[in-house]
């Protein structure tokens, strides 16, 4: 994916599309405080914890208009849908969450089962931006839609990217769910699939420096169909977290699984 296509896909705090609602969407004290180590296993949706994105797009390539009504928690997991519907130009609708701290160096896992769909993105990803009054970092896990046999990791400093790698699932990642993480330290960040190390970044110019929000997203497109593969809606989708952890370097693992068990 060029530099151009990341650029514009992200969230509206990406630099082309910064609007005053998400600007405004959090609290300045929230956006400043740093997060500690955590283990969210969505039992409910805490809001003061999670952040709901609601009512605005990302810019032309994004098909689909964020709604709180396509986020929920159903069965021990939160669920972020993609569905029809009108929402001002959109005829879609689409779900993301974003934390309302930030974190830095330590250990980020998720357990998630991918959205089904070509033209679809499932993204477990951090990121900061210019809404954030900081540069452009970010670091990427997205199962794209034309091929949910593969995921790929990615990472921005100072919105420079052109760091993508495809990196085999092993079975079909909409299917049935699977744990990704990386670890990301000053000078290292290793990305995870299953337990397995997929990709081990070394040059610290490649690697971001700025403390940054999680984020889950779900949403699709009809122009990025070289990326993300031809739109072709069918009947909605839904992206699965069934747990998202943090742990900050230097403190205990969280649960047994956990890749920041094999750091101790």
């Amino acid at each position: 994916m060029t530099t151009q296509i990341a650029h514009a896909r992200k969230l509206c705090l990406s630099l082309l599309t910064i609007t005053a609602a998400c600007v405004s969407a959090l609290p300045a004290s929230a956006q400043q405080t740093s997060g500690k180590s955590f283990v969210d296993d969505f039992d409910k949706i805490n809001r003061g914890f999670w952040y709901v994105s609601d009512g605005w797009n990302n810019g032309a390539h994004q098909n689909c208009t964020w709604s709180k009504n396509q986020v929920k928690v159903e069965d021990g997991a939160l669920q972020l849908s993609f569905a029809d519907g009108k929402s001002k130009d959109r005829n879609y609708l689409c779900g993301e969450i974003q934390t309302t701290k930030r974190y830095s160096y330590g250990t980020y896992e998720a357990r998630i089962k991918a959205g089904t769909g070509s033209g679809l993105n499932s993204a477990f990803f951090t990121y900061i931006g210019p809404a954030d009054k900081q540069k452009h970092d970010e670091i990427d896990f997205e199962v794209l839609g034309k091929n949910t046999g593969e995921v790929q990791v990615n990472q921005y400093v100072q919105a420079k990217g052109d760091n993508e790698k495809l990196v085999p699932v092993g079975s079909k990642a909409d299917e049935g769910f699977n744990d990704y993480a990386f670890i990301w330290e000053k000078d290292r960040l290793r990305y995870y699939l299953n337990g397995k190390l997929v990709q081990d970044v070394t040059d610290p110019s490649k690697i971001p420096s700025n403390p940054q929000k999680i984020f889950f997203s779900l949403w699709g497109s009809d122009t990025l169909s070289n990326w993300m593969g031809r739109f072709d809606y069918t009947k909605p989708a839904v992206l699965s977290v069934d747990r998202v952890a943090f742990t900050a370097l230097g403190d205990k693992c969280q649960f047994p699984e956990s890749i920041a068990c094999t750091l101790n």
